[in-house]
C-alpha cells in the first residue's frame, strides 16, 4: 500500500467518524450549528484527498492536498472548541483528535514530499 493509498483509507474512515460524531452532536447534544461546521471540514479532507488521487498533474495534486491539509487544521480547530464548550467528553475529544493529528502529519509529509518532487 502506497501513501495515496494510505492517506485516502484513513481520511474515508475518519469522515466516518466525523458523519457519526455530527450524529451524535445533533441528536444527543442538540448542537447543531459547530457540529455542521465539524461535518463540512471533516468530510472534505477525504473528498479532497479523493480528488487527488485523480489530479490532472503534480502542482493540481499539491494544490488539492494543500486544500486538504488546511481543512483537516480547521477540523482540529472545530474539535477543540466543542470540547472546549463542554459538547465532547475529553475521552471522546482525544480518540478523534489523535486520529485527525494523525491525518494533518501524513498530509504534511505528503506536501512537503510533493514540493521537492515538483522542484526537480
Amino acid at each position: 500500500m502506497d501513501k495515496n493509498n494510505i492517506i485516502r483509507d484513513k481520511s474515508y474512515a475518519f469522515a466516518i467518524r466525523i458523519v457519526n460524531a455530527y450524529k451524535f452532536l445533533t441528536e444527543s447534544k442538540k448542537e447543531f450549528v459547530l457540529s455542521k461546521q465539524l461535518l463540512r471540514s471533516g468530510t472534505a479532507v477525504g473528498a479532497l484527498v479523493a480528488e487527488a488521487i485523480f489530479a490532472q498533474s503534480g502542482p493540481d495534486f499539491l494544490n488539492k492536498m494543500n486544500i486538504a491539509l488546511k481543512e483537516a487544521n480547521e477540523t482540529k480547530y472545530w474539535l477543540a472548541l466543542l470540547k472546549d464548550t463542554g459538547y465532547l467528553e475529553e475521552d471522546q475529544y482525544d480518540s478523534i483528535s489523535n486520529d485527525c493529528k494523525e491525518l494533518v502529519a501524513l498530509l504534511v509529509s505528503i506536501v512537503k514530499s510533493m514540493k521537492i518532487t515538483l522542484k526537480r
